[in-house]
C-alpha cells in the first residue's frame, strides 16, 4: 500500500561460503533478526550486490509487476560486472541486459535469489522505517507499508501522505 517497491541483484563471484549459505533462505521464512544477520553477512562476503527501485510514482504509472520488472532491470544494471544470466523468482521475466530464467519459488531453491530477496526486504524494511519517524502514525515500523488494519486505520484517521499507493483500494478510498 506504501512505499516504493525494491530489487536487488547478488552474484557469488567466488561461490558461496558454507556458512553464509546456510543463512540464506526465502526472506518470508526468516525472523527480522535472521535476515538482518544475513543482509550483515552478506555486506561482508565477497558478493556483488546492488538494489535498486521503481517510485510510488513509477508504481502508479506502470502498475506493481511492471515497477517491480524495472526496478529489477536496474538492480542488474548496477551490477559492477554484467552477468551472462540472472535467475528470477516467479514466473515473469524482466526485460534484462542479459538471458533470463525464471524459477518459480526461487528464494526457497537458489542461493542468490534469496539472497535478493534478503538484501531487498532488509533495505525496503529500513526505508518505511526511516519514514514511519517522518509519519509515525501509520505504524510504519512494524507493518514495512503494508495493509495491516492498524496501517488501514490510520490511513483512514490521518489520510494518505506522498509514499502511499493511490492504485491500492484503501488508499483509492481516502482521495474520494
Amino acid at each position: 500500500m506504501s512505499g516504493p517497491v525494491l530489487a536487488a541483484a547478488v552474484v557469488f563471484p567466488r561461490g558461496v561460503p558454507r556458512k553464509l549459505a546456510a543463512m540464506l533462505d526465502d526472506s518470508k521464512k526468516l525472523t527480522p533478526d535472521q535476515r538482518q544477520d544475513a543482509f550483515a553477512a552478506l555486506r561482508r562476503s565477497t558478493a556483488e550486490i546492488a538494489i535498486a527501485a521503481a517510485s510510488v510514482a513509477e508504481i502508479e504509472r506502470l502498475n506493481i509487476l511492471h515497477a517491480a520488472m524495472l526496478a529489477m532491470n536496474r538492480a542488474v544494471r548496477r551490477l559492477p560486472i554484467p552477468p551472462d544470466l540472472a535467475l528470477v523468482d516467479g514466473n515473469f521475466p524482466p526485460r534484462l541486459p542479459c538471458a533470463v530464467q525464471c524459477v518459480v519459488g526461487g528464494d526457497g531453491i537458489s542461493l542468490s535469489i534469496a539472497a535478493a530477496s534478503i538484501v531487498a526486504k532488509v533495505v525496503r524494511d529500513r526505508l518505511m522505517e526511516r519514514l514511519g519517524r517522518r509519519y509515525p502514525g501509520y505504524f510504519w515500523h512494524t507493518n514495512a507499508g503494508y495493509g495491516t488494519a492498524a496501517h488501514q486505520q490510520a490511513l483512514e484517521r490521518l489520510g494518505p501522505t506522498p509514499h502511499h499507493r493511490v492504485g491500492f483500494g484503501p488508499v483509492a478510498r481516502q482521495l474520494i
